[in-house]
C-alpha cells in the first residue's frame, strides 16, 4: 500500500486529481437532480479556518442544465484565474449548502 504524497486538501473531491469540464459538469448534474441550488463563488486563498467565499453571481435558481452552470464556471474562471473556484449547491429546504466542491485551483500553489 502506498500513502498519498503530503500536500494541502481543500475540500470535496479535492483527493482526487483536477475534475475535467465533463466530470465537472456531472457532478453539477448531481446537484440539479437533487433539486439543490448551484453557485458559482471564487476566493483568492482556500484556508479551512477561512469561510469567506465571494459569490460570482447570485445562485442560479433558474438553472435547468449542467451546461449552464458549467459556462459561468468558465465565464469565473477565466475572469479570476489566479483564484480558487467552487460550485456549491445550496438546499433550500434546510437553508444550508449541502455539498461543495473545488473547480478550479491556481497554479501557484
Amino acid at each position: 500500500m502506498q500513502t498519498l504524497p503530503k500536500e494541502r486538501r481543500y475540500e470535496t473531491l479535492s483527493y482526487l486529481p483536477p475534475l475535467s469540464d465533463v466530470q465537472i459538469s456531472k457532478q453539477i448534474q448531481y446537484i440539479l437532480d437533487q433539486g439543490f441550488f448551484p453557485c458559482v463563488e471564487f476566493n483568492e486563498y482556500s484556508k479551512p479556518e477561512e469561510y469567506y467565499w465571494t459569490m460570482w453571481k447570485l445562485p442560479l435558481f433558474q438553472a435547468k442544465s449542467a451546461q449552464e452552470v458549467l459556462s459561468e464556471v468558465q465565464a469565473c474562471r477565466s475572469t479570476y484565474p489566479n483564484c480558487f473556484i467552487r460550485v456549491v449547491g445550496f438546499d433550500n429546504i434546510k437553508q444550508c449548502q449541502a455539498t461543495m466542491f473545488i473547480v478550479h485551483r491556481p497554479n501557484r500553489i
